[in-house]
């Protein structure tokens, strides 16, 4: 029987590039015969430095992206719906301009998904306020400051967004 070959030693000859028994010759031509002639540069190039965006930079890219996405930009790209619809009056004959869709729960007009985003975002932004009061650094008056505009931001936006689904859904909730 013959004796196994040491595993250590495969490895050592996988690993180490001067070996010449699992090369091509060519390979090895072709890695010579450049750098015997030739003198690679000695490039003295700094890697970038990027600074970090300040945090009011992140938060505003990120509430930017909420409202983007709450609004239905996606939706608004893809289906291409109009601004804003219009109805003619039964009596008078004028068109009337029309902000929702009536009836349809999953159609919008643009001015629509940006109003009701807009609605998302000044609760949010309540919510923020509201935390903001919470901090024990801050003077007392500014605390209640914060905490009324948060609380009445808060109020607002959700009885902006009932009102908005009752005028798009009649009859919701009674």
């Amino acid at each position: 029987m013959a004796p196994k070959p040491d595993s250590h030693t495969l490895a050592s000859a996988a690993s180490d590039p001067s070996s010449t028994s699992s090369m091509d010759p060519l390979f090895l031509l072709l890695n010579f015969l450049p750098y015997s002639v030739l003198r690679p540069p000695r490039l003295r190039l700094k890697l970038p430095t990027f600074t970090l965006p300040s945090p009011m930079t992140v938060f505003s890219l990120v509430l930017l992206t909420y409202f983007m996405v709450v609004s239905g930009i996606v939706y608004d790209v893809i289906v291409e719906p109009p601004g804003i619809g219009s109805t003619q009056d039964p009596y008078t004959g004028s068109v009337k301009p029309l902000v929702f869709m009536p009836g349809r729960v999953n159609g919008q007009y643009i001015i629509e998904g940006l109003s009701s985003g807009f609605m998302f975002v000044v609760g949010g932004i309540g919510i923020i306020l509201m935390d903001l009061a919470l901090d024990k650094n801050r003077a007392k008056s500014v605390k209640v400051s914060y905490a009324t505009a948060g609380i009445s931001s808060v109020v607002i936006a959700y009885v902006m967004s009932m009102l908005f689904i009752r005028i798009k859904i009649p009859g919701y909730l009674h």
